[in-house]
């Protein structure tokens, strides 16, 4: 693994929607310091949006496929 054991931090949390679906959230922290040894920190140029966004109809169907339980 590309991280020591004191620059990951993570947290679960557990419930249900508000229609009664199960949900899972996880909250991932990584140290800073430890990015930009992996050239991902935001300072670094290599970390900026290369591409342009996909199109409109990308996000919609990926919306509706959520809804629909795929996801």
């Amino acid at each position: 693994m590309p991280f020591a054991v004191d620059e990951v931090r993570y947290s679960q949390a557990c419930g249900r929607d508000a229609d009664g679906h199960p949900r899972a959230w996880i909250d991932i922290r990584i140290r800073a310091a430890a990015l930009r040894r992996l050239g991902l920190h935001p300072d670094q140029p290599t970390s900026v949006v290369t591409a342009p966004s996909p199109p409109g109809w990308w996000h919609a169907a990926a919306e509706r496929a959520r809804s629909r339980g795929k996801y």
